[in-house]
């Protein structure tokens, strides 16, 4: 079924160009500027030389602008040539009187030379680093949660990366969909950067933050939980991709949990299931359900405990938590919450690069995440089956599932099971996860896909720290985490980027979507198999070449947002 056309949102270009002045008219505009108008610009002279040298000054200015008019005069009727030199000279000469004048009346505030900068100059825009810096195309944001899209967007309209704006976009979302993406989530990105000379020359890696099992130094609670590693990964994205310095990619995030936000659909969808066992606990009741009655749609959602901690982050850094002042309250409040996280499980937990599993469709290069992730490499196992023939997507499901079932029941070479005849194979009811893709304008990229390994965790918050501890991987079946890049390696440009979202589905997702978008060049052509959601970007003529040729959209039946300019 096509999507409807409100399921990608694109701006269109200004309607008509600004009107100009042409022609001598835009001549008599700059010549005409009368002695009294000299004078203001000027200004008075000063009491103690009120008659002497300012005024022989304001006098010679006047003298000047007299003759530099009746020079006018008698040029604009002589011969064309001599009407044509004696044009320039005075226009040469008037500019100088003008830079001259400014000059004189800001002197002892800013230097000449900023001075000419500033009457030159015509750039209105914010300064970098503001939104609206980014003129004409800025890139695009999708992902399943809406309010984090804007966020996100407006990083990229400041000139932010593609990395900066997915950092900026995963710390959102564990203030907007914490059921999902918390601070206590893990998960895994690839990120492209369409440059032959930066990181890899120029081919997508993935960078993986996957949930550790915390072991809390032989203790184990009644809810086992992960260590919490979104800081730690969303850190290391940054530091291998990003622009903009990292703290300023966190304060709106903690802008939000601060002073408040909406109850998005996104998180009530969640909320709804689990409303009742999630309430249990008192520390979530008193942020999900304040006053005893749980939020709403639209009803505003404060966090101001998760607000000091990402305050903290931000001032103190991502370390803070894992060997500071942060990590050590964590490990002290955890057992309260039916966990043990203990410092060593914070420091021990480290984000690692590793290169994707890449398949080869056409002319293009499709990336997909390597295991632990292994949504990445089931994804892989149905983009082949899809290759061979488009229109077999419950094969391609077959597949997925029995690479992803060998996979963990065996290990082994991801690849060497891409090319294996393998068993029918299937999973237990898999956990939720979200994703999210982003562009910016150079055509960099970044797909990822994050979870918290249960629908809010282990539904219990850390006390006083305002976040819900993420579920052991080993207490729950971890969820098919699965996103895709798709980018010409000869070129070193941009195609399509992909994630999935909707527990056994996402990597039958990740799979149809991309191809669709490959094969049609429109993203969400058709809609994914069901449980399974996408989040899609895509350049059918290639970024950063071909801007108006991108396109994005988000999962119709979800609640999410796609946003970009072109």
């Amino acid at each position: 079924m096509a999507p409807s056309r409100n399921t990608w949102m694109r701006s269109s270009p200004a309607s008509s160009p600004a009107a100009r002045y042409r022609g001598a008219a835009k001549l008599r505009s700059r010549v005409s500027v009368s002695a009294s108008r000299i004078s203001e610009i000027l200004g008075p002279p000063s009491a103690a030389n009120a008659a002497g040298i300012a005024g022989s000054e304001t006098n010679e200015a006047q003298r000047q602008a007299r003759m530099t008019a009746s020079r006018l005069t008698k040029g604009t009727g002589g011969r064309r040539g001599g009407a044509r030199n004696g044009m320039g000279a005075i226009i040469r000469r008037l500019r100088q009187l003008l830079l001259c004048c400014c000059a004189l009346a800001l002197v002892g505030c800013e230097t000449a030379s900023t001075v000419a900068g500033k009457v030159l100059s015509s750039d209105s825009r914010p300064a970098e680093g503001t939104p609206g810096y980014v003129r004409g195309f800025l890139g695009a944001v999708v992902a399943d949660e809406p309010r984090a899209v804007v966020t996100a967007r407006d990083i990229l309209s400041a000139g932010g990366s593609a990395a900066d704006a997915a950092v900026a976009l995963g710390f959102t979302l564990s203030v907007t969909l914490p059921s999902r993406a918390g601070l206590g989530a893990g998960g895994a990105c690839l990120a492209y950067a369409a440059n032959r000379k930066s990181l890899n020359g120029g081919a997508p890696e993935a960078i993986l933050f996957m949930p550790v099992t915390a072991v809390g130094g032989g203790a184990r609670g009644d809810r086992p939980a992960a260590v919490p590693m979104l800081a730690r990964g969303m850190f290391a994205l940054h530091a291998r991709y990003g622009k903009r310095p990292f703290e300023t990619l966190i304060t709106p995030a903690e802008q939000l949990a601060r002073f408040g936000t909406p109850v998005s659909r996104a998180f009530m969808r969640d909320f709804i299931l689990v409303t009742t066992p999630l309430l249990v606990d008192p520390n979530a009741r008193a942020i999900f359900a304040p006053g005893g009655q749980p939020v709403q749609e639209g009803s505003q959602l404060v966090q101001a405990e998760l607000g000091v901690t990402l305050g903290r982050l931000r001032a103190a850094g991502i370390g803070d938590l894992y060997q500071g002042s942060l990590g050590r309250r964590l490990a002290a409040v955890s057992p309260d919450a039916g966990a043990a996280v203990s410092l060593s499980d914070l420091r021990e937990a480290l984000p690692r690069t590793s290169p994707p599993i890449t398949l080869r469709y056409g002319n293009d290069a499709i990336a997909f995440l390597p295991p632990p992730a292994d949504g990445g490499l089931a994804a892989a196992a149905a983009f082949q089956v899809l290759a061979g023939n488009p229109s077999d997507v419950f094969g391609a499901q077959d597949r997925a599932m029995a690479t992803a079932a060998a996979w963990r029941a065996r290990g082994g070479d991801p690849t060497a099971l891409l090319g294996e005849r393998l068993p029918p194979g299937n999973l237990p009811p898999l956990p939720a996860s979200t994703s999210f893709t982003t562009l910016d304008k150079d055509g960099n990229a970044v797909s990822c896909a994050i979870t918290m390994g249960n629908l809010f965790g282990t539904g219990r918050m850390a006390p006083g720290m305002g976040f819900l501890l993420a579920a052991a991987p080993d207490a729950t079946t971890p969820p098919l985490l699965a996103a895709a890049l798709a980018y010409n390696d000869r070129l070193h440009a941009f195609r399509a980027a992909v994630g999935g979202s909707g527990q056994s589905g996402a990597a039958s997702a990740v799979a149809v979507a991309m191809m669709n978008t490959l094969r049609t060049q429109t993203p969400m052509a058709a809609e994914v198999p069901e449980p399974g959601r996408a989040n899609v970007i895509t350049c059918g003529s290639y970024m950063p070449d071909a801007a108006r040729s991108c396109a994005w959209a988000t999962d119709p039946r979800g609640s999410g947002l796609a946003q970009g300019s072109n």
